[in-house]
């Protein structure tokens, strides 16, 4: 050991008796949160909580929301985190019917129609929506869609990209819009047609937005329909080079499903007490006033300013498609299955 070192370790024997620790931020107890690749928080937002909380947050990102419902199942009870952020009402009664979560309900008051189960906590929504090319249709001379029905019609033949719902939150939210539409009789007929109109079938929503819409890839990709969420299009206008007057993508309202995202303590957890005071930050005024221009989502707390591109260039609409959760609960699998038959095979 070297004098300086010495030196160090004295001071800190000294100091621990008077305050009890000596200790450097590297040595504070440390968080984890699994969450989906979507996942941002300010630096600044992030590192006042840890200073104020006296905890070090990791964030361990694990893909779509469903890869990571599917991950945290498999190591149900021995989870590589404390606390699970992002699962949605789509496989939310999956994840809790599996047992991965320890109940708990942080101090903060959301509205009701947000609060689907009490082993969670509800952070933000949105509304996962057919989005459009603006300029390629107005280059095409062709009026946008409006409708489902809209598109399985010859004049938008070739233009939809959609997920798969077996590997895509953003693609069974779509998936659940269609039987919301058509009724447990109707969705599969709908979606042969779209299918036979020439939609195609992507794993993740960042290949369809990103590699295959013409906004999303710049140009690149040959599809002006893409299912997406209604928040895409202040994301578009934040993140361009040149900031445009207007966004460049529009929303089909007649086609969004609401989607709520949750956060919950996970059981087995290593630091449940850490995890609790990161589940309170999630659902915190500070956290949801950072979260939209973060993550594209709207936050759960009513009294949360919006920043002007989401007043502007986010839609909500004013009758979302729903399903009840219980039917989700009890006809999901099968559902994908019906899917996945008519449409991938």
């Amino acid at each position: 050991m070297t004098p300086v070192r010495r030196l160090l370790a004295l001071i800190c024997v000294a100091a621990s008796l008077a305050i009890g620790s000596c200790s450097s931020p590297d040595d504070r107890a440390v968080v984890t949160l699994l969450t989906h690749d979507s996942f941002r928080v300010s630096p600044a937002v992030l590192a006042d909580f840890e200073h104020r909380s006296g905890l070090r947050v990791r964030v361990l990102r694990s893909g779509d929301a469903g890869a990571l419902v599917n991950q945290a199942i498999l190591s149900a009870g021995h989870p590589q985190g404390d606390v699970l952020y992002g699962v949605d009402n789509t496989f939310l009664s999956r994840a809790v019917k599996a047992g991965i979560f320890t109940p708990y309900r942080a101090p903060a008051t959301v509205p009701r129609q947000f609060d689907l189960d009490p082993a969670v906590n509800p952070v933000d929504y949105g509304d996962v929506c057919v989005n459009y090319d603006k300029a390629w249709y107005a280059e095409h001379r062709l009026a946008p869609p409006r409708s489902f029905e809209d598109l399985t019609r010859p004049a938008y033949r070739d233009q939809l990209v959609v997920q798969n719902p077996a590997t895509s939150s953003p693609g069974l939210a779509f998936l659940l819009g269609t039987v919301a539409t058509y009724g447990p009789a109707g969705w599969a007929g709908w979606w042969k047609r779209v299918r036979a109109n020439g939609a195609l079938v992507t794993d993740t929503w960042s290949e369809a937005y990103d590699q295959r819409f013409t906004v999303g890839s710049q140009g690149r990709g040959d599809r002006p329909l893409v299912v997406s969420y209604a928040s895409s299009p202040p994301a578009e206008v934040l993140y361009a080079a040149e900031r445009p007057s207007t966004a460049p993508s529009g929303v089909l309202v007649d086609t969004c499903f609401r989607q709520i995202e949750f956060a919950g303590l996970l059981a087995g957890a290593e630091n449940p007490a850490g995890g609790r005071k990161l589940i309170d930050f999630l659902v915190s005024a500070e956290f949801q006033r950072d979260l939209p221009l973060q993550e594209f989502m709207f936050p759960v707390r009513p009294d949360t300013p919006l920043p002007r591109e989401f007043t502007e260039y986010a839609p909500l609409p004013a009758r979302p498609l729903t399903v009840p959760a219980g039917e989700i609960d009890e006809h999901r699998d099968a559902w994908i299955a019906e899917w996945t038959a008519s449409v991938l095979r």
